[in-house]
């Protein structure tokens, strides 16, 4: 089995593409703000790669990139793009995914497209955060030919994050000794992730890097199965600098423990901080 993306990440790809039911809340109706400040950067053209393994079976890789950046209304927003592949010839593994996210000022989903490529088709969820109106509206189907299975509207009565948005989120916020549960959207449920930020610094072994690269951890939980069984505790480690890279993450599955590590970066100007 090939988990998703980080979890800080957590959910780090929420299963959404299961069976629409209509949005349910298990979030209460609470607002929820974060105004911590951040020192992090997300820059317009990283492009970062990992490589997902179950113990010494390499399962897949990942691919993040910040295509774009533009400001509405004097706020900006980031376009943001994760490919996620499993290798061809593992037994009992094809996946295929695209997921894009829209990330607003306050590091929450203002969109999200996923698509997944099966067998037959692809299909594809897409979720329209309207947080001035209180709304999210939902619309599943499938592509070529296209058909459109749902086409519905729930209440959004406070910012949320989809399963790309979160790691960004996660991301800015490294390095502060805190913990906060934050609201997400996961197969059209609102539920919560847990996350909990350390500052101490910590030496880990990068490969890729070929030296100790100086990091950060954060760890947390969820209280939902996401795709593949990703569920309950994760934890993971990101370099103490401006830009935050994910640099190892330990997920658990239904399965056991899943490792996801760096392998390949593209930033301007940035390279792992030696521990």
């Amino acid at each position: 089995m090939i988990v998703q993306i980080f979890p800080l990440i957590i959910s780090a790809f929420l299963n959404l593409f299961s069976g629409y039911t209509g949005i349910s809340s298990h979030a209460g109706s609470q607002s929820y703000s974060f105004q911590w400040e951040t020192n992090k950067e997300m820059k317009v053209g990283e492009d970062i790669t990992y490589l997902v393994r179950y113990g010494f079976i390499e399962l897949g890789e990942i691919r993040l990139k910040i295509v774009s950046r533009k400001e509405i209304g004097g706020k900006f927003q980031y376009n943001t793009i994760a490919y996620i592949d499993s290798y061809s010839g593992i037994p009992f593994v094809n996946l295929h995914q695209i997921y894009e996210s829209k990330v607003n000022n306050a590091y929450f989903s203002d969109f999200f497209r996923g698509t997944v490529k099966k067998t037959e088709y692809t299909t594809f969820t897409e979720y329209y955060f309207d947080y001035k109106n209180d709304k999210v509206k939902v619309r599943k189907g499938k592509v070529s030919p296209y058909q459109l299975w749902t086409d519905s509207t729930g209440i959004a009565e406070t910012m949320f994050q989809d399963g790309l948005s979160i790691f960004y989120f996660a991301r800015m916020y490294t390095g502060q000794k805190r913990s906060v549960s934050v609201p997400c959207l996961v197969n059209e449920k609102k539920v919560f992730t847990k996350i909990n930020f350390y500052n101490k610094v910590d030496r880990i072994e990068l490969p890729a890097a070929g030296y100790d690269v100086a990091c950060v951890r954060l760890d947390g939980s969820t209280d939902f199965i996401s795709v593949f069984g990703l569920t309950g505790y994760f934890e993971g480690w990101f370099s103490n600098d401006k830009a935050a890279i994910p640099i190892i993450a330990k997920l658990n599955v239904i399965i056991g423990r899943v490792t996801v590590e760096l392998i390949k970066w593209k930033r301007d100007g940035w390279k792992p901080p030696r521990a």
